[in-house]
């Protein structure tokens, strides 16, 4: 296993008294994918909101390349590496697919040909190739997501975290995007994804932790968790598990 770029270190995070993360640990490696999985309400996305620096946390540290990031504002995270995606995706209206792709650009690009070049390539690798000239506002639902996964991948990250990058797609628009994900981690991008959609996570994701009521119960690979009778009660409630084995047994 390679050192990870990405370590979480007894993390912990309090809003009056509410433990929204309590105490979770997990780590993400260059050119892998990592899922972050469990039931709504389970504090993912807050976890998100303390790695890319838009939440602090109360307790616990937040290591990347080595480094504290901890007191970190997002906007330093970005340029040491760190994009993140949002569960609602709000496109520039105004502003068409390339300049949308083009504000993330202008991270590392302060010249607007160089930024808009960045944004003609980023847009060709997730699929926005024929629409680059087409008024944001005009996107689907799956475009949207689409030019949202574009935007922080023109800010060129080491570590990209997708939070729902395909929630509200049908099945077939969740299997185009599948190759699209996988490409961006064979480039070496470290990926941390949170995420409903368990065929996503079941064929995309090498490694899986399992947070519930804010704390990590499981990790490991996406089918040795599924089957972790905790994980399954996270998920479906107290007996659960007991109940699923019981009725396997009776048709095995």
């Amino acid at each position: 296993m390679s050192e990870a770029l990405l370590r979480v270190e007894n993390v912990s995070k309090r809003f009056g008294g509410l433990l929204a993360v309590d105490s979770a640990s997990l780590q993400a490696e260059a050119g892998r994918i990592t899922g972050l999985i469990g039931p709504n309400g389970a504090g993912k996305t807050t976890l998100f909101a303390l790695v890319s620096g838009f939440e602090t946390p109360t307790n616990g540290t937040i290591r990347f390349q080595g480094h504290d990031i901890g007191a970190s504002a997002p906007h330093v995270r970005a340029r040491l590496g760190i994009a993140r995606t949002f569960q609602i995706v709000r496109p520039f209206a105004g502003l068409s697919v390339r300049e949308n792709i083009a504000v993330g650009a202008h991270l590392r690009h302060a010249a607007r040909d160089e930024a808009l070049s960045r944004a003609e390539a980023v847009a060709r690798m997730v699929g926005l190739a024929d629409r680059l000239d087409a008024p944001a506002s005009g996107l689907t639902v799956a475009g949207r997501k689409r030019l949202e996964l574009a935007r922080a991948l023109a800010t060129e990250p080491t570590l990209l975290l997708l939070d729902e990058v395909l929630a509200g797609l049908n099945p077939s628009e969740v299997r185009d995007m599948l190759p699209i994900l996988t490409q961006i981690s064979r480039s070496g991008i470290a990926i941390l994804m949170v995420e409903h959609v368990m065929q996503a996570v079941m064929s995309l994701c090498e490694h899986v932790f399992v947070l519930a009521q804010g704390k990590v119960i499981a990790s490991g690979t996406p089918a040795a968790v599924t089957k972790d009778p905790a994980v399954i009660e996270a998920y479906l409630g107290a007996g659960a598990a007991a109940r699923l084995a019981a009725r396997e047994r009776a048709h095995g």
